[in-house]
C-alpha cells in the first residue's frame, strides 16, 4: 500500500466530538497530515475555529462553501484515508443509504481510500435492529467499523456506546492501512541538513544540502514505530515538511562542532545512527566579529573539521550505522572503501554531479552494505530510499 500521508477526520455530530480534538493532534504527532471535515450538527459541540486551529487548515462542513475548490472532489483526489470518529447513528443510516446531504457524506461516496468509522452513542442506539443490519451493510461494503467501547456515558448511562480510546483507533488505523511496526522498541538518531561554518557575521563556508533526506528517513523510522532524534543542521525545508517532522525530537545545530558534541551526548542510547548530514570539511581558523572587508577576502586560512563518524566510533557498542557518500562519479570501489573506512555497517552513495540530488525531492544510486550486497536504486522519491535504508538496518540489527 503506498505511503499514507493525508488523512481526512470527518466528524459527526455527537458529544463525544470533543474526544476527537485528542484524535486529531496524536494523528499529527505520527506524521499524518489532517484535514477535518465535520458535520454541520457536530459544530454544535466543537466549532469550526478549533478545528482550524488544531489542524491549521480551513475547515467546511457543506458542498456550498468554497466552491470553486469542489471540495468534496479536490480533497478527495489528494486525500489516503478517512476516519469518522465519532459516527452517530443517524450519519451511519445516511452513509448506509448513499446520502450526500453535506460535505462529508459526499466525500464518503468521492473517495476510494480505506474508510475507518468509530461509532459512538447510546447503547441502546447502538443495539438498535437498525444500526447494527446498517452496520452490517457497511462492512459487506468494505468499511471498516470499530466496535463501541463499554462504560460509563452521559450522565449515569452506561453500556456499550462509548468512544474508543484514541490510541485503540489510531492502532486499528494503521492496521487498516497496514503500517509496518518493525521498529518498536529501537532508538533512531538522524543526522541532516548541511553545517555552515562562519566567516564573519555575514559569510559563511556551507553546502547545497537541505535535510530533506533525512527528514525522509526520520519521518519513516517514526511511522515504523521508533523513538526518533533529529541533530538538524540549517534545514532549508518548507512550512509544511516542518510540520510533517512532528513527535520527533529536533536538536538544532549549526556547525560541525556543534553537530559533533550533540553526537558524543545522544549516540550511547541509540540502535541505529543514519549520517545523512552533510558536513563541512573544514572551517575558518578565525572567526571574525566585525564583517571583513571586499577587498580582504582574498584570503581565509581553513582548518579541518573532525571527521565526525570516525570520531564518534570511538563510542560505538552494537549500534547500526548508516552513512552517505555525496560523490561526483559512481566508483563503488571507491565508495566499499569509504564505507570500511569509515565503520559503517550501510553507506549509500549518490552522484551530485551537475547540481543533482541535493535541494530535491528525488534521488538515485546505490546501497553498499557490510555483507557485500551492492542494490542499485532507480530514480525514485527520498522517502522511498528511506524505507530501504531502514529494511537494511532491519535486517542488521536483527
Amino acid at each position: 500500500m503506498a505511503k499514507v500521508r493525508e488523512v481526512i477526520l470527518g466528524v459527526g455530530g455527537g458529544i463525544a466530538a470533543y474526544k476527537s480534538c485528542d484524535l486529531l493532534r496524536r494523528l499529527q504527532e505520527r506524521g499524518y497530515q489532517i484535514t477535518v471535515v465535520p458535520t454541520p450538527s457536530s459544530l454544535n459541540f466543537v466549532g469550526a475555529a478549533t478545528w482550524e486551529a488544531l489542524s491549521h487548515r480551513p475547515v467546511t462542513t457543506q458542498v456550498w462553501e468554497r466552491v470553486d475548490e469542489v471540495r468534496h472532489i479536490s480533497l478527495a483526489s489528494k486525500s489516503d484515508a478517512l476516519i469518522i470518529a465519532p459516527a452517530t447513528a443517524d450519519l451511519i443510516a445516511r452513509i448506509t443509504a448513499g446520502r450526500a446531504d453535506d460535505l462529508l457524506t459526499n466525500l464518503v461516496l468521492a473517495l476510494n481510500v480505506p474508510i475507518l468509522i468509530v461509532p459512538a452513542m447510546h447503547p441502546q442506539m447502538w443495539q438498535d435492529p437498525a444500526t447494527q443490519e446498517n452496520v452490517k451493510t457497511l462492512r459487506a461494503r468494505g468499511f471498516t467499523i470499530l466496535e463501541p467501547a463499554i462504560g460509563r456515558l452521559t450522565g449515569d448511562d452506561f453500556g456499550q456506546g462509548r468512544f474508543p480510546e484514541t490510541q485503540t483507533i489510531i492502532t486499528e488505523f494503521e492496521k487498516l492501512i497496514e503500517v509496518k511496526k518493525d521498529f518498536l522498541g529501537k532508538r533512531v538518531l538522524v543526522t541532516a541538513g548541511g553545517t555552515r561554518e562562519a566567516i564573519d557575521p555575514v559569510r559563511f563556508i556551507g553546502n547545497r544540502s537541505s535535510g530533506r533526506q533525512g527528514a525522509a528517513v526520520a519521518r519513516a523510522a517514526r511511522d515504523r514505530g521508533a523513538q526518533v532524534k533529529m541533530i538538524f543542521a540549517n534545514p532549508q525545508l518548507s512550512d509544511e515538511e516542518i510540520e510533517e517532522l512532528s513527535g520527533i525530537e529536533i536538536l538544532q545545530v549549526e556547525t560541525a562542532t556543534q553537530m559533533h558534541a550533540a553526537l558524543e551526548i545522544e549516540f550511547p542510547a541509540t540502535d541505529l545512527l543514519v549520517m545523512s548530514a552533510a558536513v563541512a570539511d573544514a572551517r575558518p581558523s578565525q572567526y571574525s566579529e566585525g564583517k571583513i572587508k571586499k577587498g580582504q577576502l582574498l584570503d581565509i586560512p581553513l582548518v579541518e573539521n573532525p571527521d565526525l563518524l570516525k570520531s564518534i566510533a570511538n563510542l560505538r557498542q552494537k549500534q547500526i550505522v548508516i552513512a552517505f557518500a555525496a560523490e561526483t562519479n559512481d566508483d563503488l570501489v571507491a565508495a566499499e572503501a569509504k564505507r570500511v573506512a569509515k565503520g559503517a555497517n550501510i553507506l549509500y552513495l549518490n552522484n551530485v554531479s551537475n547540481g543533482a540530488i541535493f535541494g530535491a525531492v528525488d534521488t538515485e544510486g546505490f546501497i553498499i552494505t557490510s555483507n557485500g550486497a551492492q542494490i542499485q536504486v532507480p530514480h525514485t522519491s527520498k522517502d522511498t530510499l528511506a524505507e530501504l535504508l531502514l529494511d537494511q538496518a532491519l535486517s542488521q540489527l536483527g
